[in-house]
């Protein structure tokens, strides 16, 4: 299949900062691909983590953990990104096999191998958009697997602080055609005035038909929820304080601005899902997890 992307090297754009952090969850992606439980495989995941030096060191593997799933963050939160995964891959197939849509559009897609481990239908074209920097070391390690993309995929390297748009349509989006628009741990570090930019670009460029899946926080006060386990075990385990990346100014409602322009949501915690599926993370005190929201917003066909 076809894949557009430029050739280059490094691993700039994940050696620190909010590049890191796909890092983080490529490895739990890595974790729960070899569960005996899994809900998401993906066996390129361990392979990020593995060349990049920012993750030295880092598991792969639950029995690399020495506390296993009592572990807060390789245990609880990688579950909870492993859920995460599984939940968005199938908003993804059902918008393509059961609604015929032919076009999708990641936001801020990070390592991110969904063109490579998804059942595409035919014609499908998958767009990611990243900055240069990440998707250049996405590139180096897919080229080192010798990976091949189970359908067209074009990357679109730019900020989305930058024209993203303007650079989608550049690389072929077709405004005009239904599209499948995910935005996976993103908007959690845009301003308040970004994310409402972002989905109103969105629905600007959405044709009838089209489904966006996104994911945000609730919670009035972010810095109340510090001391929770998984934001201790992920500054002290590997040395990324989220909180200190996320945005704390009060978030926009998104759901009720797409409702006002037609589309229909529906808005779910994650564990909902885990009660779905049987596994996954539940509620507990001082939860990190409490205020995380997944969004799902479709704009009915003609």
């Amino acid at each position: 299949m076809a894949d557009t992307a430029r050739r280059d090297s490094g691993v700039e754009g994940v050696d620190g900062g909010v590049g890191r952090t796909a890092l983080l969850v490529a490895a739990a992606r890595a974790i729960e691909t070899y569960r005996p439980d899994s809900l998401a495989q993906d066996v390129h995941a361990e392979h990020f983590v593995l060349a990049a030096p920012a993750s030295a060191g880092w598991p792969v593997r639950m029995w690399q953990v020495p506390d296993g799933d009592a572990n807060p963050l390789w245990g609880r939160f990688a579950r909870y990104f492993g859920l995460r995964t599984r939940v968005l891959d199938d908003f993804l197939l059902r918008a393509v096999h059961a609604d015929g849509v032919r076009q999708v559009v990641l936001l801020g897609a990070g390592l991110d191998t969904r063109a490579f481990r998804l059942a595409w239908p035919s014609g499908c074209v998958v767009f990611e958009i990243d900055r240069e920097g990440v998707l250049a070391f996405k590139h180096k390690v897919l080229d080192g697997l010798s990976a091949i993309p189970r359908t067209t995929r074009v990357p679109v390297a730019t900020d989305l602080r930058a024209d993203w748009a303007g650079a989608l349509t550049d690389a072929g989006f077709d405004p005009a055609a239904p599209t499948a628009w995910l935005v996976e741990g993103l908007l959690f570090y845009l301003p308040g005035a970004a994310e409402t930019y972002l989905v109103n670009t969105v629905d600007r460029l959405s044709a009838r038909g089209s489904a966006l899946a996104y994911e945000v926080k609730l919670e009035k006060d972010l810095l109340a929820y510090r001391d929770s386990p998984l934001y201790t075990a992920t500054r002290r385990q590997i040395g990324i304080d989220l909180l200190s990346l996320f945005s704390l100014e009060p978030r926009p409602d998104s759901a009720a601005g797409l409702e006002a322009n037609g589309w229909t949501t529906t808005v779910h915690t994650p564990f909902d899902f885990t009660r779905r599926h049987g596994r996954g993370p539940l509620p507990e005190p001082n939860d990190a997890l409490a205020g995380n929201r997944w969004v799902f917003a479709g704009r009915a066909g003609s």
